[in-house]
């Protein structure tokens, strides 16, 4: 793991922070407190999911707790040096359960019953209301649902920044043919910082899911983690890449505490390193995240004076501004291109009402939940 660590630039953004007073909130399978690496440093939130398992079953929690190590592990042992370091060593985990490991014997239950359709949403606005200043969502579904893009539009509102995996579609038939997987929620709601996964090289892993809502990439391939009852896991995909980013959001809102979520993802773009050739690319968005970069960015926009930039927040634009004038004049062009638009519109619309599917969840839309 130190390896990693290193080419994410974390020890020396060490020397400018560590997470300190800083909560991250891992909304997954739950964390294990107990774990050497994580203890002292989890707050256990409610479990959204009771009922699911039978009763009597305890929680397996393997993927939470491993994304909450990468994220805040402090090692253990004498001085910290055994164990898992993750990259905000000194920052708080708040730990809500809102989905099942695959290998759990209720996750049939919880894949299907409606009961169970909000438990991301819930535990998002859960985090907000208990001070998260970061909310990591190592997880995904491939449908969007209205009640996470309205806690997501919650918790930015609220200054928490939220990162979420961009998905591990990347190798399916459709992704090879077409060069673009399908979107995965919440990571494509507006303001999430999505996140893809590449090798040690730098390269897009091929299990990482290419569309124009990945905005950054971290190491997701063969990554250590810290398991319950003391154990280590090695694995890939979005999650860890994600848990690696979140590390870093803390970073930068532990040396600059109540930085617009906006800001600290400009900070985390702008410093990322291994920059496509074009700027941009569908598979690793802006480039690797680096840690020591990030913070140096930050710096410069923490000092930035935004008096006087914008409308109040309590006005809107435009509201107290004369009326346009009407124009009178429509060439044909404009109906033309104006009757285009509408259409598209219209077309937009159904679209999306056919992606948003009311009522319960088939265990295939569901099954993608977990898995990062």
């Amino acid at each position: 793991m130190t390896g990693v660590l290193e080419s994410l630039s974390v020890p020396e953004a060490w020397s400018l922070a560590r997470g300190t007073g800083v909560t991250v909130a891992v909304l997954d399978s739950g964390v294990d407190a107990g774990q050497p690496d994580l203890a002292g440093s989890v707050t256990a939130g409610p479990d959204y999911t009771r009922g699911a398992n039978p009763a009597g079953v305890a929680p397996k929690r393997l993927h939470g707790t491993n994304m909450a190590s990468i994220i805040a592990g402090h090692g253990h042992g004498p001085g910290g040096a055994d164990g898992m370091l993750g990259v905000a060593p000194e920052a708080r985990i708040l730990a809500p359960r809102v989905i099942l490991e695959r290998d759990e014997p209720g996750f049939a239950e919880f894949t299907r019953a409606d009961r169970y359709a909000g438990t991301i949403a819930d535990g998002m606005r859960y985090a907000v209301d208990h001070g998260a200043d970061v909310v990591n969502l190592s997880l995904g579904r491939t449908y969007p649902t209205r009640r996470e893009r309205e806690a997501v539009a919650y918790a930015i509102r609220r200054g928490v920044v939220v990162v979420a995996a961009a998905g591990n579609g990347g190798a399916d038939r459709t992704a090879r043919r077409g060069g673009h997987t399908e979107y995965s929620y919440p990571a494509s709601f507006p303001g999430v910082v999505s996140v893809a996964a590449v090798d040690a090289e730098g390269r897009h892993a091929d299990f990482s899911n290419r569309n124009s809502a990945v905005v950054v990439s971290a190491p997701g391939v063969q990554i250590i983690g810290a398991g319950p009852d003391g154990g280590y896991w090695i694995g890939d995909g979005t999650s860890p890449a994600t848990a690696f980013v979140s590390g870093v959001a803390a970073l930068i809102r532990s040396r600059h505490p109540g930085l617009a979520p906006a800001l600290v993802t400009q900070a985390i773009v702008a410093s990322a390193r291994d920059r496509p050739a074009r700027g941009y690319d569908l598979g690793v968005g802006f480039g690797r995240v680096d840690a020591y970069a990030a913070l140096t960015a930050s710096d410069a926009l923490a000092g930035a004076r935004m008096d006087g930039a914008g409308f109040p927040a309590d006005r809107r634009f435009a509201a107290d501004e004369p009326r346009p004038v009407r124009v009178v004049h429509r060439s044909g062009g404009l109906i033309v291109t104006y009757v285009i638009v509408c259409a598209l519109a219209v077309l937009g619309l159904a679209a999306a009402g056919a992606r948003l599917r009311p009522g319960g969840r088939t265990e295939e839309e569901s099954a993608d939940v977990l898995g990062a």
